[in-house]
């Protein structure tokens, strides 16, 4: 028996112990376990994204946020805490998801990758306006802004190191960990690089967001990020904060309201009613619609089509 199977039947057991008979029985662990693949947990779909294109063939990988749901709120069943225990890596960003870090804090030990601990996080005001009430919800989540992702050149730090973490798991792959990294690296650096001429000249530099959960691509970019809500975005905005966005839009002749795929519309479309400006998506890709064909590039180079058109970009 190799020193993964031993492992993953240990893990088994204590997960069968924690969860107790009955929902040992639900959970999505040995049964579907494949002894020659390093089994990753990740926390949400840039996770995801990381371990499937660095891993390859060599991991098989569980989202634990499933397709078309809000991440930050992510309510664990007893079926995914038995992967989070059974898991030999679990990848994921401390702070962004409650429910993973509690899961993490008692079955995680050693087996953990934190993203946090390779690209420390901008302060939540960063890339846009410092307002009262950004400063607010600033200070209730941390005053940390967790979406890193949206920095292709952080992603890529993200990714080297995870390659280096999966070679630690499972050293007979540990090169093809390496390359697949480095061709992501290309990748990401190619993106970054269309981001940075489509950016280059617009005729406006400022966005208006339904959540502020674009700091990093604004911080990058050169742009100017004025988040409707904060960091949340199931938090609904005060009539005040409602005023101050209108009356900045109004005085940057503002043509586009951002609102998201996975929250409502309404206050985005609220907001371009008052000041004459239409809506758009920008996607914060912090999971993927249900359905959806696409992956980080793409939705990424779709982000950057609706900034070029919104910003009047040449």
């Amino acid at each position: 028996m190799t020193n993964r199977t031993t492992s993953r039947v240990l893990a088994a057991a204590t997960a069968l112990l924690a969860l107790g008979a009955g929902a040992g029985c639900s959970t999505g662990g040995p049964a579907g376990a494949d002894p020659q693949r390093v089994d990753v947990v990740a926390a949400f779909y840039p996770l995801q994204f990381l371990a499937e294109r660095i891993g390859g063939d060599a991991v098989r990988v569980t989202n634990l946020a499933k397709p078309g749901a809000e991440p930050h709120d992510l309510e664990l069943t007893p079926s995914q805490v038995g992967q989070v225990t059974e898991a030999e890596l679990i990848v994921y960003l401390k702070g962004f998801q409650p429910a993973v870090d509690d899961a993490v804090a008692q079955n995680g030990g050693d087996r953990t990758f934190d993203v946090t601990s390779v690209q420390p996080l901008l302060d939540a005001t960063a890339g846009g306006h410092n307002h009262e009430g950004e400063h607010a919800e600033a200070e209730n989540a941390g005053g940390k802004d967790p979406h890193v992702w949206l920095d292709p050149t952080r992603l890529a730090a993200i990714g080297d190191q995870l390659a280096q973490r999966l070679g630690k798991a499972d050293p007979g792959h540990a090169g093809d960990y390496t390359s697949r990294a480095t061709a992501l690296r290309a990748d990401l650096t190619a993106l970054d690089g269309e981001f940075t001429q489509g950016l280059a000249t617009c005729q406006r530099r400022e966005i208006v967001t339904s959540h502020a959960a674009f700091g990093y691509l604004a911080d990058r970019y050169r742009l100017d990020q004025v988040g409707i809500t904060g960091l949340s975005p199931d938090v609904e905005p005060s009539p005040q904060r409602l005023a101050q966005v209108i009356e900045e839009a109004k005085e940057h002749k503002t043509s586009t309201i951002f609102f998201e795929t996975l929250v409502s519309p309404k206050v985005a479309e609220t907001i371009a009613g008052q000041v004459g400006a239409k809506t758009a998506v920008l996607d914060p890709i912090e999971g993927l619609a249900a359905g959806s064909n696409g992956d980080y590039v793409s939705v990424m180079r779709t982000n950057l089509q609706a900034l070029r058109t919104a910003l009047s970009c040449s």
